[in-house]
């Protein structure tokens, strides 16, 4: 496999001194790490790493997830049903996705440094477009400008970090960033119903524009120069395989809302077209092995194929809760966008409470216990939610909100973890890119899943209130839609819990006990 990007290498004469093989450089010039112990320490060059990358990344989660309390005034301002509102966050997701395998090869070609800085003025670009927009599918065309900034940064950042940290620090490191972005990802509906209350809806995206501007000051003084790789190969018929599958496949599922369910023709045609492709892509990249967009060797290895299966499927029931959340307060409660931000805070409490310990107890026992737990509690509160309505007490919805939050805390840090840290430095950027783009695609598919279900179980229920704009309800029409609502809405939770129990199969292979890096590449079985 090709050298990955990173500082400029040590020279072979001069003696590397054991403490700076944790370092950066070292650990990009493809040095294994050496024995540490224990009690070893992050370094400030690590923390500062750490910074950089959460300031960038955490725009990109909060983009994802402030969307979400704007769902109605999006539908309400332009017009539009649920199933096209919809899909300004699928096509951001969607082109995160499609962005994400190209992260590997660009920063390997480019320079990991530039490649991180030029993502971001994509995003900030994509994210001032959004705010100007002018119609729903000009917003959903800006987002996907958006989606495709973001899709390079987490891949990248985890990258550096990762192979910076060495084995024996990634719990924690991989603790240090994630609990931030996780706890701004369920932070962003308070922040979007402030934001929408106080400014207006154009503001969530103008919102992230001095963030971005002090990142790429952050990033430009405290990022390493990185190598370049000249010539390095585009993997150009895997990148069309790959991305143009996932891309039909979520369409094909969107369109069941629109098309009269999944047994219509153009869904079936397109969920199997995209199914095709992306078989089609696998054989592919089984041919070209390390030089593959995605080196599906990785997926030999069990923790990191049972860790990024558990990612998917946690994915896609969070989103698809995410943007349940939001839609449950101000369709069938009535609350306001603000209001609703407020009433979704427990779920942040929730994983603020199940994250300190998540990193450090995997660095030493494992993720089997944790993990399964952890989506247990989640269920519970999924399930709770099925049995709820316009008259459940705002303090039972608050605790059911925060077991939610709770199992989401104990279970993303330590199952990252387990993706990472049995593999060799030198793959992890390709396995970050693997990674990163199925945990997206779970995300894009949670989102068209769960308005699919929701807009066909109110069709059900309330006929004609599916198809018209989200706009506010009178109270009245309301009330009398309230046993209706109370049914569709109860039915999408059960599918909610049914889908986080079906993540306990994956997490059951997750790895006992943390392991420590092998010293031979994936790609070289």
């Amino acid at each position: 496999m090709s050298e990955p990007s990173g500082c400029a290498r040590p020279t072979a004469r001069r003696p590397i001194p054991p403490e700076r093989l944790s370092d950066h450089a070292a650990l990009e010039a493809g040095h294994p790490p050496p024995p540490a112990a224990p009690e070893s320490t992050l370094d400030r060059r690590l923390i500062a790493l750490g910074v950089v990358v959460v300031l960038g990344t955490l725009m990109t989660t909060l983009s994802a997830t402030i969307v979400n309390v704007a769902t109605r005034t999006l539908g309400s301002e332009f017009g539009a049903p649920l199933s096209t509102v919809q899909w300004v966050l699928t096509a951001y997701f969607l082109s995160m996705a499609s962005t994400i395998p190209l992260a590997g090869w660009a920063a390997e070609r480019f320079g990991a440094k530039r490649v991180w800085i030029g993502a971001l003025f994509l995003f900030m670009t994509g994210s001032m477009l959004s705010g100007f927009s002018w119609s729903v599918g000009v917003l959903i065309a800006f987002q996907a400008c958006q989606g495709m900034g973001a899709g390079v940064l987490a891949p990248v950042g985890q990258t550096i970090l990762a192979q910076a940290a060495g084995p024996l620090r990634m719990g924690r490191v991989m603790g240090m960033i994630s609990a931030p972005l996780l706890m701004g990802s369920l932070a962003g509906p308070v922040i979007g119903g402030l934001i929408i209350s106080l400014a207006g809806w154009r503001w969530i995206f103008f919102f992230n524009l001095p963030l971005g501007f002090f990142a790429v000051l952050a990033a430009h003084k405290l990022l390493p120069r990185s190598h370049r790789l000249q010539g390095l190969e585009l993997d150009l018929r895997g990148l069309v395989l790959l991305c143009s599958g996932v891309v039909i496949f979520i369409y094909g599922m969107s369109q069941a809302s629109v098309d009269g369910g999944f047994n219509s023709p153009r869904v079936l045609i397109g969920l199997g077209a995209g199914a095709v492709l992306v078989l089609l892509y696998v054989v592919h990249a089984i041919g070209r092995r390390d030089r593959a967009l995605i080196n599906i060797a990785l997926f030999r290895e069990r923790p990191f194929m049972a860790a990024t299966s558990t990612m998917l499927m946690l994915q896609l029931t969070r989103y698809g809760v995410l943007i349940l959340m939001p839609l449950y307060w101000q369709l069938m409660r009535g609350q306001s966008p603000f209001v609703t931000g407020l009433l979704l805070i427990p779920q942040t409490l929730g994983a603020a409470a199940g994250m300190p310990l998540a990193g450090w107890v995997a660095d030493r026992t494992g993720v089997r216990v944790v993990v399964p737990t952890g989506i247990l509690v989640g269920m519970l509160g999924a399930l709770a939610y099925s049995q709820f309505g316009i008259d459940t007490s705002v303090a039972m919805c608050a605790g059911a909100l925060f077991l939610i939050g709770l199992g989401l805390g104990a279970t993303v840090v330590p199952t990252t973890v387990a993706a990472y840290v049995t593999l060799p430095a030198s793959a992890i950027p390709r396995a970050s890119c693997a990674f990163n783009s199925i945990i997206q695609i779970g995300g894009s598919m949670g989102t068209a899943l769960f308005a699919v279900v929701l807009q066909r179980s109110i069709a059900a229920e309330a006929p004609g209130l599916d198809r018209s704009a989200l706009g506010p309800l009178p109270a009245e029409t309301r009330a009398h839609l309230a046993p209706a609502l109370e049914r569709a809405f109860g039915h999408t939770f059960w599918i909610a819990a049914a889908l986080i129990a079906f993540t306990l199969i994956p997490a059951m292979w997750l790895p006992r006990k943390s392991g420590t890096a092998r010293h031979a590449t994936v790609a070289e079985r």
